[in-house]
């Protein structure tokens, strides 16, 4: 599957330093909410919210070390990842709360 997306998008006119077309901010978020509306998703699905959760529910809470997910999102100073893992520490703190209730 993978090799078949590569061969389809090879030479593409939007593929110069790229495996895929880059398109803009704008477009993506269009698919975006064509994709939640085909689904029937309520939220506003925006790339920033994909990239976020990427970061949050998908890397750093399986245990993916802060280093890789800086790479992967591409920042250049690791304090700017430390954002996210402050989300997950008030989310845990959060929850824990909830249990001390219970």
């Amino acid at each position: 599957m993978t090799e078949e997306l590569i061969q389809k998008y090879k030479g593409h006119i939007k593929t110069k330093k790229t495996l895929f077309p880059n398109i803009s901010n704008q477009k993506l978020n269009s698919y975006l909410k064509e994709i939640a509306d085909l689904c029937r998703i309520k939220k506003n699905l925006t790339f920033h919210i994909a990239r976020h959760t990427f970061a949050t529910t998908i890397t750093l809470s399986n245990g993916v070390p802060i280093e890789t997910v800086s790479k992967l999102l591409g920042h250049s100073k690791i304090a700017t990842t430390q954002i996210y893992a402050r989300v997950i520490e008030r989310k845990v703190s959060c929850d824990m709360g909830l249990l001390k209730k219970n």
